[in-house]
């Protein structure tokens, strides 16, 4: 085992006991789940925060998830690597974007454990740069048929297809592509559309508007807090609206520390995006949360967040030595947002958002780069607002961690494993 593998173990023990000993005096909290969760009061933290530790592992021996009743689960595609999104083409070839988050530079101890506890979880390391085409070519539910579809890529993860043109969210631009139907490769040169600022969170979600004039891409934040200030995090943590036609971009909806994964409601018209929220406010402070956004809207990020009244409210920024702390507050108390919101759990790391085409339901991976992970479904209680729970597709287990989800081409559930590798195929008992 390697020195950071070590190192990784250590902290993960040491993350581990900090847990246990906070349960036994009686200070752990219950996960904030729903539309009205009951959010701990944030606490300092001090210059080292306080995280669940990853322990998920790959897959051996043939095992697989197990399903929640009535679901089956199968492996679509094996030996990949890292892969994190997924889009299904019209002819029902199915796209993985492999990509990593790439190391950065060291300038702590408790950069080196926040690198090695990544690298222990998979969620560090050398990026494949690259999207991969599945096939399914006899349809009996496994990718018979596997290519390299791009290479040479920039961390990719978002992707889209709008007529004879193909989009691709790299970490440091969008780029747009010819793309001829039924091609099993692309290697034309692009046309970068927008550049962003590579790293941090490096994803870049991408979602086509319903008319296909627009396009939106979701942009996180350099860091936690923004504690190296905002002048690093100017034009993030924010959704874009690129116009196709004229070429013209804008910000969407701000203050979204990183929203990963969109999609319309589809009576509604509505955007939706699932965002990952801020560490080091305490165990279940503040949980992730699925939301819907609209034009122009603030949702609180780096200045206030999801408080335990159900509203935004944000106390412990300026414990951790942010500047302008309380007048930022104010501007994000009087942006708040109302709307359909629900709360994901702490650090939940929900990635993936897509609309059934049958039901009112909305799919969600729980990536939980600090946990194991999970899929879930969310159910509306009415067009364009969110229920005020989840239900399981794929329950908690010590492996593997879904990350992209959408529906294949035979109205199954593609999910995306990053840790095992995996492309999962999730169906009905009764299905083939």
């Amino acid at each position: 085992m390697s020195l950071s593998g070590i190192f990784a173990r250590i902290v993960a023990l040491i993350g581990a006991a900090a847990v246990l000993w906070r349960r036994l005096q009686g200070v752990a909290h219950e996960p904030a789940w729903g539309s009205a969760p009951v959010v701990p009061v944030a606490k300092p933290q001090g210059s080292i925060p306080t995280l669940k530790m990853p322990t998920a592992r790959g897959w051996t021996d043939g095992r697989t998830p197990v399903a929640a009743p009535g679901l089956k689960v199968n492996a679509f595609a094996t030996g990949l690597k890292h892969p994190r999104w997924i889009n299904v083409l019209p002819n029902g070839d199915v796209l993985i974007a492999e990509s990593n988050q790439v190391a950065g530079p060291v300038r702590s101890v408790f950069s080196y454990a926040m690198q090695a506890t990544m690298r222990r979880a998979s969620a560090l390391g050398e990026s494949a740069n690259r999207i991969t085409l599945l096939r399914d070519t006899d349809g009996d539910g496994i990718a018979e048929k596997r290519g390299i579809f791009m290479e040479g890529l920039n961390q990719p993860f978002g992707m889209a297809l709008l007529g004879d043109t193909f989009y691709v969210g790299n970490t440091d631009g969008v780029v747009a592509f010819p793309y001829a139907a039924g091609a099993d490769r692309i290697t034309a040169p692009g046309r970068k559309l927008i550049s962003f600022k590579p790293g941090g969170h490096w994803t870049r979600s991408l979602l086509p508007s319903p008319d296909g004039r627009k396009l939106y891409a979701g942009v996180g934040s350099s860091s936690n807090i923004a504690e190296s200030g905002m002048a690093v995090e100017e034009g993030r943590a924010a959704i874009y609206e690129l116009d196709l036609a004229d070429g013209s971009s804008r910000i969407f909806a701000g203050g979204l520390r990183n929203a990963v994964g969109m999609a319309w409601e589809p009576q509604t018209g509505v955007l939706w995006t699932v965002v990952n929220e801020r560490d080091g406010l305490g165990d279940e402070t503040p949980p992730d949360y699925l939301t819907s956004v609209r034009d122009g809207g603030f949702y609180g990020w780096p200045y206030c967040y999801w408080g335990a009244d159900g509203g935004r409210s944000g106390t412990a920024e300026s414990d951790r030595g942010r500047k302008g702390h309380h007048a930022g507050l104010r501007a994000g108390r009087a942006h708040r947002v109302a709307g359909s919101m629900l709360a994901a759990g702490r650090h939940a790391s929900g990635l993936s958002g897509r609309h059934g085409h049958r039901a009112a339901r909305l799919l969600e991976s729980q990536h939980a780069e600090w946990l194991q992970g999970r899929l879930r479904a969310v159910r509306e209680r009415a067009p364009g607002r969110a229920a005020a729970g989840y239900s399981d597709g794929i329950p908690r287990t010590g492996r593997g961690r879904p990350v992209g989800v959408t529906l294949g081409p035979d109205g199954s559930v593609l999910v995306a494993d990053d840790v095992g590798d995996v492309i999962w195929r999730v169906t009905g008992e009764r299905q083939g």
